[in-house]
């Protein structure tokens, strides 16, 4: 992972747009539309997000659909399951030893 995508998602209304997208691919128009915002400041964090990998573009007619690129979903997933892995065994630890504390009460 690099950190031009974290950067993407680091801003809310991107945020947004993605969350608009894993429902299904939509034009610039309904994207602004749909979060009430003008269509330049969606056109922007469109670009952003399709340089950071996060979505591409597909022209169909006159009109440019937006749609998740999910390699780099699935790539970010995978960064992220060696932390979701510590984490895990952390509260593993946490959760004996509560365990352990609850027994010595009783």
């Amino acid at each position: 992972m690099n950190a031009k995508t974290f950067s993407a998602l680091a801003e809310p209304n991107r945020l947004d747009i993605i969350d608009l997208l894993l429902e299904e691919p939509l034009p610039v128009g309904e994207i602004a539309s749909k979060l009430k915002l003008n269509q330049p400041q969606t056109s922007k964090h469109l670009r952003v997000l399709s340089e950071a990998g996060l979505v591409e573009v597909e022209p169909i007619a006159n009109r440019r659909i937006y749609k998740l690129r999910l390699e780099t979903f699935k790539e970010l997933d995978k960064w992220l399951d060696s932390y979701r892995r510590v984490w895990e065994a952390r509260m593993d630890r946490l959760d004996d030893y509560l365990n352990v504390l609850q027994e010595k009460k009783h």
